[in-house]
């Protein structure tokens, strides 16, 4: 049995009903130029008798804009960026522009692909969170072209763009710091660390390090934050305790943890920089059969549904994820309609500290093995960084 498909009304077939000329239909349509009252009812009455869609590129040719905007999401599937998604959406809704979504998966290459993907889609502005904010040419030639960038989640010292992000060092800083006033002084930090700069880190290591915000991912800024508090509070850092996975994946959170608990001596707390390092990090905390907070402290980076429902519920460091969608979709479309003529700047967003179930001073036992930093009754000075036993790298 044959179907046959109804052909697709056109602007002709519109005018045609509506008994004015195209040229008439269009202008009533596309809201630009003279038509009366009269001819735009009779012009808008046809069109939904015919249920006619406009040519949304050919609408472009006359405006020079699509009403699109573009999303480069760094990973489509984690709850950060789905939250952050609903913001842009909502807001670019609200203002009447579609939004095309992509992702890179915290791929360069896919990110680049992403991009040239959007601009051959023609849309008029360009939101992404970069997998590398020291390479970020192809947002910058995106820009070049006419096509407003703003950044999201992070911020890059190589594009002059607008980005609004939280401030990683500080709030990771405060995080640490809260569970050393608990009296931690053995905390990990599972983190994914993805770029493989080992001479980078090597600049954090010491407090007296000037390191711009604009050549740090967001884990390589939890890091330093994390730093600067055992600096700060006189607590060496002890390297075994830095755990890195290499990837934004669940899996190599669960085995770094596993690992650092299966230490001589583990840590009494964990500080976990995003959702999917909590994840897998806490699948490995109770797998492993290690009571929270009794034996073990939990402050994880991101406030998801999913904290609240586990018991203990886990104590947090909450990001305004929504919020920072909808700024970021507001700052775009500013810019696309030119209601913004100040240069770029970056708006931080600030987190708060959510204590939960999950945290609790530490409790220590008799001994001196809990405390080998003072075996000889004092403590290192702020800016040692104790070695691992095995003189390993982080997270090996």
């Amino acid at each position: 049995m044959t179907v046959s498909r109804q052909r697709r009304a056109t602007l002709p077939d519109v005018a045609a009903l509506a008994g004015v000329s195209t040229a008439a239909a269009g202008r009533a349509l596309g809201g630009y130029g003279s038509v009366s009252e009269e001819v735009r009812q009779r012009v808008l009455n046809a069109a939904e008798q015919l249920n006619y869609r406009a040519n949304r590129l050919a609408a472009s040719v006359r405006t020079g804009r699509t009403d699109t905007i573009g999303v480069v999401c760094a990973d489509i599937e984690s709850p950060f960026f789905a939250r952050a998604l609903r913001g842009i959406s909502d807001v670019a809704h609200k203002h009447g522009f579609s939004t095309l979504v992509t992702n890179s998966d915290e791929d360069l290459t896919s990110e680049r692909n992403a991009v040239q993907l959007l601009l051959d889609k023609q849309v008029d502005g360009i939101i992404c969170a970069p997998a590398d904010v020291q390479q970020v040419a192809h947002l910058a030639q995106a820009q070049g072209a006419g096509t407003p960038v703003v950044l999201f989640d992070r911020m890059s010292d190589h594009l002059d763009a607008d980005a609004v992000i939280v401030d990683g060092v500080k709030a990771a800083y405060q995080a640490v710091s809260r569970l050393i006033a608990l009296g931690h002084e053995r905390i990990a930090i599972v983190a994914e660390l993805r770029q493989p700069r080992e001479q980078d880190w090597a600049r954090f290591l010491t407090p007296a390090a000037d390191v711009s915000p604009g050549v740090l991912s967001p884990s390589e800024a939890r890091l330093l934050g994390y730093l600067r508090a055992h600096w700060d509070a006189g607590v060496p850092v002890r390297r075994e305790l830095v755990r890195r996975t290499g990837a934004y994946d669940v899996g190599a959170a669960y085995r770094q943890m596993k690992r650092v608990l299966a230490l001589k001596h583990p840590p009494t707390a964990v500080f976990l920089v995003d959702n999917l390092m909590t994840v897998g990090s806490y699948r490995a905390i109770r797998d492993s059969g290690i009571s929270v907070p009794e034996r073990l402290s939990v402050l994880a980076f991101d406030d998801l549904d999913w904290t609240v429902l586990v018991s203990p519920a886990l104590s947090v460091i909450a990001q305004p994820v929504y919020e920072m969608g909808a700024e970021a979709a507001r700052q775009l479309i500013a810019r696309i309609r030119g209601g913004r003529e100040d240069g770029p700047g970056t708006t931080v967003m600030d987190v708060t500290l959510i204590e939960r179930e999950s945290t609790a001073p530490v409790v220590r036992a008799p001994g001196p093995v809990l405390a080998p930093a003072r075996a000889h009754g004092r403590r290192p000075p702020a800016a040692r960084v104790a070695p691992s036993p095995s003189g390993a790298s982080p997270g090996g």
